[in-house]
């Protein structure tokens, strides 16, 4: 089994090894773990393999690698393709409010999630999913249709349909996904309140998305919102948004502090004032 090394993470910057590395050490599995998929060529060559499954790799796999397997590759892909290709297709279906999404496998090529259709389920994706329930979600399903899929090669009844089939040439590039920056976090204020609820559980519960607020001087990590209703709860904390509609936050992160529900942030920031108007 393939995965990439581990990686620097957290806070401390200390290396931890990816979730497939984890998961296969429990199973006894022995992982390669190249910093470049070239350099494991001649190790995938001896195991003759008939077959590859790809899923959440996070880097092109070369042609060379994808001609060793006698039946080729499949990728596992969280969108409806050839909408949303890329590196973060469910954060950006998140973030754009789209309502329908779904997994395709595919049959690779050397191109970034271009190669045919060998399956592909639509679903519906909730008003209030987040990232990490959407990722939970089409993982479970994804890894279905995998094995759908896979018994299918080995049988040899795969049918392999273009992605133009599916949808355009404008329609790939329009979604086309790229790697989160540091940047794509933050939340702007003046945008309508529903694009804002969006971007939020796009980034839920990793890496968060972060906003200013009134009395902080570093910006807070936002976990989870919601359209604020016109009778809202006077407790909650809520904010006003571009187009005038309010979001109520339900779940954040302020600097140097544990998570907390945004009804208890707005009763801290409160008992702060009134210590510092009677001091």
């Amino acid at each position: 089994m393939i995965t990439q090394p581990d990686r620097p993470a957290g806070r401390g910057q200390k290396l931890r090894a990816t979730p497939v590395k984890i998961a296969a050490s429990e199973l006894g599995i022995a992982t390669i773990e190249p910093e470049r998929m070239r350099d494991a060529l001649e190790t995938l060559r001896a195991t003759a393999a008939d077959l590859y499954a790809v899923a959440s790799y996070g880097k092109i796999v070369p042609q060379a690698v994808l001609d060793l397997p006698r039946l080729g590759a499949l990728n596992v892909h969280p969108s409806l393709l050839p909408r949303y290709r890329g590196a973060t297709p469910l954060q950006a279906q998140l973030r754009d409010g789209v309502a329908t999404g779904g997994v395709s496998i595919i049959a690779m090529d050397a191109g970034m999630d271009t190669g045919d259709v060998v399956a592909q389920e639509a679903r519906t994706i909730g008003p209030h999913e987040t990232y990490g329930d959407l990722h939970d979600r089409f993982a479970e399903l994804g890894a279905q249709m995998l094995a759908v899929a896979t018994a299918g090669a080995l049988a040899g009844t795969l049918v392999r349909t273009k992605q133009s089939a599916f949808g355009s040439a404008e329609d790939a590039a329009r979604t086309l996904t790229r790697p989160l920056r540091k940047e794509d976090a933050l939340v702007d204020w003046s945008w309508p309140a529903r694009r804002v609820v969006d971007h939020i559980r796009s980034l839920s519960p990793q890496p968060g998305a972060r906003a200013s607020l009134d009395g902080e001087t570093e910006p807070v990590k936002i976990l989870f919102a919601r359209l604020a209703e016109a009778s809202g709860d006077a407790t909650e904390l809520t904010v006003a948004c571009g187009d005038g509609a309010r979001i109520a936050i339900e779940r954040l992160v302020p600097p140097n502090r544990g998570a907390m529900s945004g009804t208890a942030y707005r009763a801290s920031v409160a008992a702060r004032a009134a210590v510092g108007q009677s001091s």
